[in-house]
């Protein structure tokens, strides 16, 4: 097992990479109140972290200013909902390790407690292994939150974090886990067989495989499906926990069919989904542009029949809750 201990582990559970509302006008600003109605849905909900500015957030449209003021957002809905401590991760992004470190410093200074950092691929023809690594490194270093490592290849040019990589990022002091949107189901079973969750976790990147990646050492999954059911997220995670697998398993193939309309809906199809089911202004759903609008009524009723099944058991869970 690694041998360093973290200065905070990032912990296990289902954590929300929080989609980010934009009202219908030319400038696309931020629709604060319907931002803050769903932050106060996920705060709620018992998940155990959000995520400000992942790739379900839109984080390469957001400016610094309006990621600072997402963090106090959530941070007020959280407190309000008398859970002041729920852990705040923000996407710092960048194509240069000065970039990133100053998106580090910006996040602490906002209220988050981790950075979710992406591979710099501008550049992906110069960046080899060496400076990939030597970029999480020297980041860590400076960085006045812990980091998480995004790894991502679809979004940064095909660059990947191997295991080989993982297994030396993962002895900085400062590199508490990685994010892994890769599918790599078996990356997760190497760093757990190298390091102690509470030193270097994996987390599944999508909650379609969250089952099967706790079953070799996963501590959870951040999972845009949560934007819309947390509590069938949180079901599978508890049941695995309290040792009830064949619940656990139900609910994940469950879990497994609806998610297909998301991955296939996209960012604007899953927001004109979350926005439709939970009752919030479709006109506030539309990605910035130039991202397309989800307006194809064909792919709305699509999407609706393959992701609208699931709110029954959501609405189950959630009464049972109560």
């Amino acid at each position: 097992m690694g041998s360093v201990t973290a200065p905070k582990a990032f912990p296990a559970g289902i954590h929300v990479p929080s989609l980010t509302w934009f009202r219908d006008t030319d400038a696309q600003e931020i629709d604060w109140d319907v931002q803050r109605k769903h932050f106060a849905f996920l705060a709620e909900s018992g998940l155990h972290g959000v995520v400000i500015a992942g790739t379900n957030g839109e984080a390469v449209t957001l400016s610094g200013e309006e990621k600072t003021q997402l963090v106090k957002e959530a941070r007020a809905a959280a407190t309000a909902a008398g859970a002041s401590d729920l852990v705040i991760t923000v996407g710092c992004g960048g194509q240069s390790t000065h970039q990133v470190i100053a998106e580090t410093r910006l996040a602490a200074a906002a209220g988050a407690d981790f950075a979710l950092v992406l591979v710099p691929s501008y550049f992906h023809f110069a960046m080899n292994e060496e400076a990939i690594v030597t970029f999480f490194e020297e980041l860590a270093t400076a960085s006045p939150i812990p980091v998480l490592i995004y790894n991502f290849p679809g979004v940064v040019a095909g660059l990947d974090v191997n295991s080989d990589m993982l297994a030396r990022l993962g002895q900085h002091p400062n590199i508490v886990g990685v994010k892994l949107t890769c599918g790599g189901i078996a990356k997760v079973a190497r760093v757990r067989a190298q390091f102690a969750p509470e030193t270097f976790c994996a987390l599944a990147g999508q909650s379609d495989w969250l089952l099967p990646a706790l079953n070799v050492g996963s501590t959870g999954t951040i999972t845009g499906v949560a934007n819309l059911y947390p509590q069938v997220c949180l079901d599978i995670f508890n049941q695995f926990r309290a040792g009830n697998i064949a619940a656990a398993e139900a609910q994940q193939l469950r879990l497994a069919e609806m998610e297909w309309g998301f991955g296939k809906g996209g960012i604007n199809g899953t927001k004109w989904i979350v926005a439709s089911l939970r009752g919030y202004p479709l006109a506030s759903s539309h990605c910035r542009r130039p991202y397309p609008q989800f307006t194809d009524s064909k792919k709305q009723q699509w999407i609706t029949d393959v992701v609208g099944p699931l709110a029954k058991e959501e609405a189950k869970l959630t009464a049972a809750k109560k």
